[in-house]
């Protein structure tokens, strides 16, 4: 079997869930040039023009690997045959089906991706407004981390810092101000209302104060404008020690009575499941044709600066 046969060889379509959570570790990822020509010609020729901008590879890369998340999404649980599959953005920048199957169960469908550090995730859920993202803890670039909170400041409660600083050593306080944020950039991609939104309007009074690799935690509360919210889940877990993921499920506001409303799922989800390229790519099909010079562009892309991403000794 050929190397590009192997990409795009994956058996049937997954059966359809309630739920999906996947993540792709970006930077274990070193495409050959097979692999990222390949990956190149399965998304759109806009999204395509819009990778190849990147500067860094490893942007490139996260890019790259959000698209084909989302793509991935659509054909396999929604049964959409992958060049049929269009995407477009709202005037706040999140990314929507353009031509939605007239299927009740399928529109049902919500779902988001975020990229960071080294991962790219994407969440997904039927019946429930979903909003994802991923955080790596690192050192400031160029301040302390007491400069780095002071220029913060505005953006979390006096509760969040009372927490945020009561954690003990300023690499525990780093670690849960990423933490804080992620649960932040959640909520406002759930609601879709963009960079304009006063965080200072959430607050989170999260729930255990350390988390362990490998569960899903349900316990984090938010309160909005200073009441407790009631039709919003917050899902945490960690991808690795450095890397926080954080959901935010909305309930879909409605009409009907209270009790007409859906209920949340009382099962947690298994934390998210990480994808290789293979896995990626299964069921992907060329939109466009073979562009060689997309591989030099993307060999001549720079390193990106390394921060410190483990405790101080």
């Amino acid at each position: 079997m050929s190397a590009l046969n192997s990409f795009v060889s994956a058996g049937r379509r997954m059966v359809t869930m309630d739920s999906v959570r996947w993540a792709f570790r970006c930077s274990s990822w070193t495409p050959s040039p097979t692999e990222w020509l390949f990956a190149a010609r399965c998304v759109q020729r806009e999204e395509k023009e819009r990778i190849g901008q990147f500067v860094f590879a490893k942007d490139a890369k996260l890019a790259m690997a959000g698209r084909l998340l989302l793509r991935k999404l659509i054909w396999e649980r929604m049964g959409i045959s992958w060049d049929q599959i269009r995407f477009e953005r709202t005037a706040k920048g999140k990314p929507f089906l353009a031509n939605p199957p007239s299927s009740t169960e399928v529109c049902r469908w919500s779902f988001n991706v975020s990229h960071q550090g080294d991962f790219a995730v994407l969440a997904a859920e039927q019946g429930w407004q979903v909003g994802v993202d991923v955080m790596k803890t690192t050192m400031p670039g160029s301040s302390s981390v007491s400069e780095f909170f002071r220029i913060m400041r505005r953006q979390f409660t006096e509760h969040e810092w009372m927490t945020v600083r009561a954690a003990g050593p300023e690499w525990t306080q780093l670690d849960l101000f990423h933490r804080h944020w992620a649960l932040k950039e959640s909520f406002i991609k759930a609601m879709g209302t963009g960079l304009g939104f006063d965080l200072q309007r959430v607050e989170f009074h999260i729930s255990p104060a350390q988390m362990q690799e490998g569960q899903v935690y349900r316990g984090t509360r938010m309160l909005l404008d200073c009441e407790e919210e009631e039709d919003w889940v917050f899902e945490e877990c960690l991808l690795d020690k450095h890397h926080h993921v954080a959901v935010a499920l909305g309930r879909p506001s409605s009409n009907a009575a209270d009790d007409d409303r859906p209920a949340f799922p009382h099962e947690l989800p298994s934390t998210f499941t990480v994808l290789s390229f293979s896995d990626l790519v299964s069921g992907a099909s060329p939109l466009t044709e073979e562009d060689a010079s997309y591989w030099e562009s993307f060999r001549k892309k720079q390193e990106a600066p390394t921060r410190q991403s483990t405790s101080p000794q």
